[in-house]
């Protein structure tokens, strides 16, 4: 019987307790947006005593279903000040799903200037003195960790940003190849951990039970159905767009469709797009060759294996991995056209502990202030050691691209709910936009991707300068929430979009895991089910129809190469959601 482990950090207990009936068939986000809405009060400050922290594998977490090694952390995040859920794939929650934990809650306070880790296995949850990690290299320590707990171990950590509670500090797990390098970076919920000072939660998955299947045989046939939409669909198949060439695929895409945000969201396009994109990375690792390795999985079970590992001219390693979303921060977002360079950006970002998106953000943004040119990649560089370093400068980038231009005076800051935008042009791509601004999340693509019929075609295309947007932008979200839930990537949604047995497959095989007889009619009641509890939250922590706006500037400001400005009526927006 799965269990939920809470992990009280005043007094350093951690109790397992039966999972209550309301929780019974909540999983991954479902699960950490319902205990944050019901059990913290929307006031709290973010980084004091009465904010928790919860991990939750997603329902079907830890099953051999295709692709679905992913974890939802969930708490008040510190960067918006609402609820929000962070997801990584990673090996972690797989291990956790597999000794019946449900969820991990993280409450309390410190009572000491102690920092601790919490090594669970199958015979229960230890703390463990972690002040000798403190202040270190995530790259310098991952190492001694595998040494010390084994290399088939699971770990959930934060780096230095982490421990100086800064709001873009994410969460780090390791990857199949125990490198510091999977995320869950957005939210600034790696500052909640530091604040509760719990540096680790490692996770040894040996002798484990498993994760316990109602019904086996629908089970299987949905997974079934799901592992054969994946690998016929273009996007997701071996050899298609995304195993070729990585997320990073989309970089010319975006680019011609002019909604690439360069130089800090002041253009569409960016020159030197070809040079950063996905089928650059591929030529690195086939001309340098080495350790370079495009269809890296993220996860074990991952079929699309859309990582990478990016190679040095000499073929030893540069980085795991560069995302669309990282080359896009760390690159155009800041004129930089640079692999290397965007390269030893994100190894930085790793290293640290921070969200790549929110730090090329705040970059550009400290370049727009005048602290380094557009397109230097050495001062890039610096700053980030600023951040490292802890300095006065570090501290306030390290609160990331709003806090930075409210301290240096900078109009065009590209956030919403404090949160930078990701690698989307809103003016030129208005679906993205609208989620952008109503998101329970701030500035999130991922709240519901409708870059997929805008510019991608998928379930058909749509007009991406129409404003007209509403339904779509909703369903996508619920769909969303709902997907985030299951344990499944993000990236199913190509395929279950466009192919009808793909979509069938992920319901049987959440409907085989807890024994419910879901239809896909429940797929988007369940979803706003999700979004109203988080909405609900964000309400009483004092949000309100002003906070479901873009940014000032995007009004007056005619974004090139299409010459647009945000023209999305604020009715329309309030009309995703309702009053």
């Amino acid at each position: 019987m799965a269990k939920i482990l809470r992990v009280n950090m005043t007094d350093r207990t951690a109790t397992y307790e039966d999972v209550p009936d309301a929780y019974k068939f909540l999983g991954g986000r479902g699960l950490t947006s319902t205990i944050i809405h019901d059990e913290v009060d929307p006031t709290c400050h973010p980084l004091g005593p009465n904010n928790k922290l919860v991990f939750a594998p997603g329902i079907i977490t830890g099953t051999n279903a295709p692709t679905s090694g992913r974890v939802s952390a969930g708490a008040k995040s510190p960067l918006t000040g609402g609820i929000k859920e962070s997801n990584a794939g990673s090996a972690w929650p797989q291990l956790v799903a597999r000794l019946g934990i449900k969820a991990i809650v993280v409450e309390g306070y410190p009572q000491d200037d102690g920092w601790w880790g919490l090594h669970v296995t199958k015979d229960g949850a230890e703390f463990f003195p972690a002040d000798e990690y403190v202040g270190k290299s995530l790259y310098e320590i991952f190492p001694g960790l595998f040494d010390r707990f084994g290399d088939k171990v699971g770990i959930a950590t934060i780096g230095v940003a982490g421990e100086m509670r800064m709001a873009m500090a994410g969460i780090c797990f390791n990857d199949i190849d125990n490198r510091p390098s999977r995320y869950s970076g957005r939210g600034g919920l790696g500052a909640v951990m530091g604040s509760k000072h719990l540096k680790f939660i490692i996770v040894d998955g040996e002798g484990a039970p498993g994760v316990e299947i109602a019904d086996k045989a629908l089970f299987d046939q949905g997974r079934k159905k799901m592992l054969e939409a994946l690998r016929s669909h273009d996007i997701t198949k071996p050899g298609g767009g995304l195993n070729s060439y990585g997320t990073a695929v989309l970089v010319n895409i975006i680019n011609e469709a002019g909604g690439f945000p360069t130089h800090n969201f002041r253009e569409g396009r960016f020159e030197g797009a070809a040079k950063i994109s996905g089928e650059a990375m591929a030529e690195y690792c086939e001309t340098r060759g080495g350790v370079g390795t495009m269809g890296h999985p993220c996860h074990p079970g991952c079929v699309i294996r859309c990582s990478n590992v990016i190679p040095n001219p000499d073929g030893t390693e540069l980085v795991s991995v560069i995302e669309y979303e990282t080359t896009w921060a760390l690159g155009a977002n800041c004129g930089i056209a640079d692999l290397d360079v965007i390269g030893k950006l994100t190894w930085l970002c790793n290293d640290i502990g921070l969200d790549t998106i929110e730090a090329g953000g705040t970059i550009a943004v400290a370049m727009e202030a005048g602290l380094a040119e557009f397109g230097d990649g050495q001062r890039a560089i610096e700053l980030l050691e600023e951040i490292r370093k802890g300095t006065p400068l570090g501290h306030v980038l390290g609160n990331g691209a709003a806090a930075t231009g409210k301290v240096f005076g900078v109009v065009r800051v590209p956030a919403v709910k404090g949160q930078n935008m990701p690698a989307y042009e809103p003016r030129a791509i208005k679906g993205i936009g609208m989620t952008y601004a109503i998101s329970t999340m701030g500035a999130d693509h991922t709240s519901g991707y409708t870059i997929a019929p805008e510019i991608l075609g998928v379930a058909g295309k749509v007009d991406q300068f129409d404003v007209d947007k509403a339904e779509l932008v909703r369903n996508f979200q619920y769909a969303t929430a709902f997907i985030d839930s299951t344990g499944h990537c993000l990236f199913i949604a190509f395929a279950i979009l466009d192919i009808p047995e793909g979509f069938e497959g992920m319901v049987e095989e959440v409907n085989g895991v807890l024994g419910t007889d879901w239809t896909g009619d429940d797929v988007a009641r369940i979803g706003k089910e999700i979004l109203d509890k988080e909405l609900a939250f964000n309400r009483a922590a004092g949000f309100t129809k002003a906070d479901d706006r873009l940014p000032e500037f995007m009004k007056y400001e005619k974004l090139p190469p299409h010459e647009v400005v945000w023209d999305v009526p604020d009715e329309t927006l309030d009309a995703v959601f309702g009053a």
